[in-house]
């Protein structure tokens, strides 16, 4: 029976599930999995306002903070296919609980570092610990979770993940703010400390013991597609993580091309041993499945506008406008308050609209963008942060309208026994997707910015050139919904 077929058989008991809402320890299971996720998410954020306290107190290299940065997320979204599949294989909840004692020890660890190394490597280790349990939160709002419930949980994931976004900013700014008992930087981890043990308390404690889906195929881990699949990552995540930075030697062309033949290589090994009746890493059939293909093309490109925004936009604040890391990240604010809402609302909307939500939510993204990159033009250097307020305030709104809706939408019809895998390989279109974005409107803005004196005019000129690109993803995005079958978008998920 082949993937499609299989989705559309759905039980009678399962359908008669449809319409029903979230329970007492349904909103405990949603808790703990949301928890991890604000977790996973904000501590991609939280470290970048730390960088110059960082620096200063470990008098680290330049080269050793682009590793306390970018090394959490190469790792992170190198074995996030490999967290799903251990989810499959051994139980989401085990996963779970392994990870974020992973992820609490790495933090832990991380506040104390006496040096740049220890704290590269413990970074490193969290992006591991991240990997392995945030699979898992996909599992368990696709598994766990029907109908009503379904939508409702999916759209608390939006709007977590939002909120974790700006979160990250925010709390890094007040916590080195506040400077409690000294400690500066090291809080921005250590913090990660007592919400981590709660979360694996409440994991062991509420998230269900059965540890595989029904029809999970059991077998070994496919180390063979690991390999390959980590080689191509590799390959493709390096030069866009460190390619920029590095000046784009001819290493990184080369690591670029060679990425595509590798995952050719991953996709034929991959559809080889399913034929031989082996348990691929990432079943193949996934890929029949229009939703689920359409929307890791759609999860690339929307992620790439949303990373490369913020990256700029940053970097426009702080060293343009010369606001302070929490001044910034007020800026930020409006932009995760429409995000929560817009997720929030989803499920009502989605209701009503069906399929037109992900249209209104990218649609507003791209007109939001348009209004914010109008506002820089016109008002060139007298522009303020508070003036670009409304314009993020709408990005966020069609933001949150196209997350969580996507997420349902691809993996709708995604059997259960791959349900971790689906949510890693869709995790790690996201994050190439950002590490693409960042990658690209980063370098159209230094290129714009040139070797010039880096004035407030130069860096808003900068931000007005890169806004042209991150428009053109916004309507990019919009224009790739026609490739997501109408039909699965629905509130049932």
């Amino acid at each position: 029976m082949s993937a499609e077929t299989e989705l559309r058989t759905v039980p009678a008991g399962r359908r008669a599930r449809t319409e029903r809402s979230i329970t007492g320890r349904g909103w405990w299971v949603l808790g703990v999995a949301l928890a991890g996720t604000f977790l996973a998410i904000m501590d991609s954020f939280v470290v970048n306002v730390a960088v110059p306290s960082v620096r200063s107190e470990l008098n680290a290299s330049f080269a050793q903070i682009e590793l306390v940065v970018g090394g959490y997320v190469l790792v992170y979204g190198l074995l996030l296919v490999l967290g799903g599949r251990l989810g499959d294989l051994h139980g989401a909840r085990r996963m779970f609980v392994a990870g974020v004692g992973v992820f609490t020890l790495a933090s832990l660890a991380a506040g104390p570092a006496p040096d740049a190394t220890s704290l590269i490597v413990a970074r490193l280790v969290q992006g591991g610990g991240a990997a392995l349990f945030y699979p898992q939160v996909l599992a368990v709002l696709r598994i766990g979770f029907d109908g009503r419930a379904r939508a409702t949980a999916f759209a608390l994931f939006g709007a977590t993940i939002g909120l974790a976004s700006i979160a990250g900013q925010l709390v890094g700014g007040l916590l080195l703010h506040l400077d409690v008992w000294g400690l500066g930087w090291r809080l921005v981890f250590l913090v990660n400390v007592p919400v981590g043990v709660a979360t694996v308390v409440g994991a062991l404690r509420f998230l269900p013991r059965g540890e595989r889906a029904p029809g999970r195929v059991r077998g070994a881990l496919d180390v063979t597609g690991v390999v390959l699949l980590s080689a191509a990552l590799l390959a493709l995540s390096v030069p866009l993580v460190e390619g920029d930075h590095a000046g784009w030697p001819w290493w990184t062309w080369v690591s670029l091309a060679s990425s595509l033949p590798l995952l050719a290589a991953f996709v034929v090994w991959e559809r080889r041993l399913k034929r031989r009746g082996g348990s691929p890493l990432v079943d193949p059939d996934l890929l029949t499945l229009r939703s689920f293909a359409a929307g890791n093309g759609i999860a690339v490109v929307f992620f790439a506008g949303n990373a490369g925004l913020f990256f700029v936009l940053t970097l426009t604040l702080q060293d343009g406008l010369g606001y302070s890391p929490l001044t910034a990240g007020s800026v930020f604010a409006p932009l995760a308050v429409a995000f929560a809402v817009a997720s929030l609302i989803g499920p009502w909307l989605s209701a009503r609209w069906g399929h037109h939500v992900l249209t209104l939510g990218y649609g507003a993204n791209a007109v939001g963008t348009a209004v914010l990159l109008t506002t820089v033009w016109l008002d060139g250097a007298e522009v303020t942060g508070w003036a670009l307020v409304g314009p993020l305030a709408i990005v966020g709104f069609g933001q949150g309208l196209g997350v969580s809706p996507l997420f349902g939408a691809a993996l709708g019809e995604v059997p259960e026994r791959s349900a971790g895998a689906a949510g890693g390989v869709l995790e790690t279109a996201g994050q190439l997707g950002m590490s693409l974005g960042v990658t690209v409107l980063g370098l159209v803005f230094s290129t714009s910015l040139g070797d010039g004196p880096f004035v407030t005019a130069s860096h808003l000129n900068a931000f007005t050139t890169a806004l042209v690109g991150n428009l053109a993803l916004a309507v990019a995005a919009l224009v790739l919904l026609r490739f997501l079958a109408r039909s699965r978008i629905q509130p049932n998920g």
